[in-house]
């Protein structure tokens, strides 16, 4: 028997508005549901225009960066990174004291960042009486850095109480962020993802303020990034790209962004992961990072994501690896639904020419993807998946997923659970 309808409030910062939801119990997501998912995405699509997205300033080096502060009146900061990275900060280290510019560390950030991460982080701000933050490292480092601020406009508030969109609405500190690897685009987009120590539950903040004031694409600093990492985070870079084309809250822009990324990363990345001192491929990745951060911070991402962050937030499998596996899987399931987008990307990669059917080319998008993770090491399946906890890991998914995020085709937690099912290892 199936359970009564329940009313379900959804507010989105200006706009509040109530849809009659059925709880789902069916395999496939109800009919209800899928209407309420298409009608908040219509709504925030509306809406995107009107939204205070803004880009961060560019600069190409770190030798820039100690002018920037000081043009901000700035005379103390928090370093934010991890302690692998400790030795490539030294001269940063360095050069801000040089400038007239205080540098406090904070380098025990952890590759998925949790609560106590930030807390700690934190209270080195407080106590230190910094004025502004540098995350130096990748998307850890950067989503750190960006719950600090958080907490310095928040201190009273548990960072879970900020989750979601659109709760923060204060102004926060100076932020600079310096990426080490070509491929999460945090050094612009607006949200911080967290994971909860207690129930490794991983969530996003979402919010403006959250964006960094100025982005230092730096290759130099990326020279000496593992072989693994270069292929997993500039896989990353490629989901992200073609997450927000595929996805139905797409813009002019943000579809411009997403063609030069994917073109960009099929171009240069083998190069990067072979040799890592090649400057031209190195900065490459850089930009297109940049743009695929850029389109997907306006145009969402989708359900290799939120697959990807439940599996990050329960065992720490890194987010580049999770999406790196998963990419491909979800595009092939997505079916005829992406048919038409995965041509116009192919074609605009140079995969194939305009003459191809749009499933030819959607197949050869999709083989490219596979063959790229091949010849990169990339396995096609995740370590430490249990099958006991995927029925919980698929509903963290469908939550975080639903209604936000403007998939092509729209999968409730049941559904969902598949992914894991064909990404654990056998």
């Amino acid at each position: 028997m199936r359970d009564t309808p329940r009313s379900v409030k959804v507010d989105i910062d200006s706009f509040t508005y109530f849809v009659i939801l059925s709880v789902n119990t069916d395999k496939n997501m109800n009919i209800l549901k899928k209407i309420y998912c298409r009608a908040f995405q219509v709504c925030f699509r509306i809406a995107l225009p009107f939204l205070p997205y803004r880009q961060p300033k560019i600069i190409s080096s770190i030798e820039e960066l100690p002018s920037v502060l000081s043009e901000q009146k700035i005379k103390k900061v928090l370093l934010i990174t991890d302690s692998q990275l400790r030795g490539l900060t030294s001269s940063l280290e360095e050069l801000l004291p040089e400038c007239g510019i205080e540098c406090a560390v904070y380098d025990k950030t952890k590759p998925n960042p949790t609560v106590s991460n930030v807390e700690e982080a934190f209270e080195c701000y407080r106590s230190q009486n910094c004025q502004a933050l540098i995350a130096f490292g990748g998307g850890s480092s950067m989503d750190c850095a960006k719950a600090v601020g958080v907490k310095t406009v928040h201190p009273k508030k548990n960072l879970s109480q900020l989750k979601g969109i659109l709760k923060v609405r204060k102004k926060l500190p100076f932020i600079a962020a310096i990426p080490t690897t070509a491929g999460t685009g945090s050094e612009v987009t607006l949200a911080a993802v967290i994971t909860d120590d207690k129930t490794r539950y991983k969530y996003p903040i979402n919010d403006f303020p959250l964006i960094p004031k100025v982005a230092v694409l730096d290759p130099k600093v990326t020279f000496t990034l593992p072989k693994s990492l270069t292929a997993t985070t500039g896989m990353d870079a490629l989901t992200h790209a073609v997450e927000a084309y595929i996805g139905r809250s797409t813009t002019k822009q943000t579809r411009l962004w997403a063609v030069q990324a994917v073109k960009l990363i099929f171009e240069n990345i083998e190069t990067a992961y072979n040799n890592g001192y090649s400057e031209k491929a190195r900065r490459n990745m850089l930009i297109a990072s940049n743009m695929a951060g850029n389109a997907f911070s306006r145009s969402y991402v989708g359900y290799v994501h939120a697959v990807a962050h439940s599996l990050g937030g329960a065992y720490n499998i890194p987010h580049g690896l999770a999406n790196s596996v998963l990419l491909p899987v979800v595009l092939e399931a997505y079916g005829n639904a992406v048919y038409k987008k995965l041509k116009k990307l192919a074609v605009g990669a140079g995969l194939c020419s305009k003459t191809e059917t749009e499933e030819t080319a959607a197949r050869k998008f999709i083989g490219r993807i596979y063959e790229l993770n091949e010849k990169m090491g990339i396995p096609k399946t995740l370590k430490g998946i249990k099958e006991e906890d995927i029925p919980l890991l698929a509903k963290r998914a469908d939550k975080e997923a639903n209604p936000l995020y403007p998939v092509p085709v729209e999968w409730n937690a049941r559904e969902l659970e598949k992914f894991y099912y064909e990404v654990k290892e056998k």
